[in-house]
């Protein structure tokens, strides 16, 4: 399976996840999310941030259902989904992950006719520190 690849400015987002906790970078400054991490807000260009928890809290913006899995070693968890979240504390900011059924089910936990865009989700976190994506209301 694909694990992350991990650079110096997203480095604290899989530390905070790996305790649990979905953090996102911030700009010290004038106070504005940004995803990915960067060194450099785009907004105001300030080089300071700080990771700020956010609730996890989300509705699905997108999602796909890949028919044939398009790498190998999904091709045994197909049917699967990747969908596309906003978070509600930060519009702006959208996560990719997995819609599941609870920590460390399988990518095919849910079945794919019970996603909809706009169904409210919440993060729950993998034994191996990945966020992925439980509905609020199963």
């Amino acid at each position: 399976m694909l694990t992350p690849v991990v650079d110096e400015d997203g480095a604290p987002f899989w530390e905070y996840a790996a305790q649990g906790e979905l953090r996102v970078q911030t700009c010290a400054d004038c106070a504005e999310p940004r995803f990915p991490p960067r060194p450099c807000c785009p907004h105001c260009q300030s080089f300071a941030s700080e990771w700020r928890q956010v609730s996890g809290r989300g509705r699905i913006w997108s999602y796909v259902v890949p028919h044939p899995p398009l790498l190998p070693d999904y091709a045994e968890l197909a049917p699967y989904n990747v969908i596309v979240v906003e978070l509600a504390d930060a519009p702006r900011i959208r996560l990719v992950g997995n819609l599941v059924t609870g920590p460390d089910a399988p990518l095919n936990s849910l079945p794919p006719d019970r996603i909809r865009i706009g169904a409210r989700v919440q993060v729950v976190f993998s034994s191996a520190g990945l966020p992925q994506w439980i509905l609020e209301r199963p």
